[in-house]
């Protein structure tokens, strides 16, 4: 799992790609808000499409690619969870304490993946890293 961590902590902005509630594939720029109890957290709000996306189908791919070509898959289930823990977790960041000012703003959520499995790969012709987490 440290490996999975810092290459996300690494390389901030990630895409996650969800099947909207349309049927078609969506994906958007997202930010890995850190890890608490073996779980990887990410966060986002209740009026997104994103997180009404993900209460219709909960499995999401989330990706992103280093300046020296290497490149993670991170794929799970998205739980929600109203976990103040993680919430504080996600309040460290500027980015999103300045979008919701703090843990206990009501559209404010917070997810972790389940199932999660990732691969880091890269153009060297090695064999991928495989995580299950």
């Amino acid at each position: 799992m440290k490996k999975v961590i810092a290459f996300l902590q690494e390389n901030p902005v990630q895409y996650l790609a969800t099947i909207g509630r349309d049927g078609k594939a969506k994906c958007r720029p997202f930010m890995f808000a850190g890890e608490m109890d073996g779980k990887l957290w990410f966060c986002t709000n209740s009026t997104k499409d994103v997180y009404k996306d993900m209460q219709v189908n909960p499995y999401v791919e989330l990706s992103v690619s280093s300046p020296s070509y290497a490149w993670i898959r991170l794929s799970g289930k998205a739980v929600f969870e109203n976990n103040m823990a993680a919430k504080d977790m996600c309040m460290a960041n500027p980015i999103v304490k300045g979008q919701y000012g703090d843990a206990s703003n009501p559209i404010f959520e917070v997810f972790y993946l389940a199932e999660a499995r990732a691969v880091i790969a890269d153009f060297s012709g090695n064999p991928p890293q495989e995580y299950s987490l």
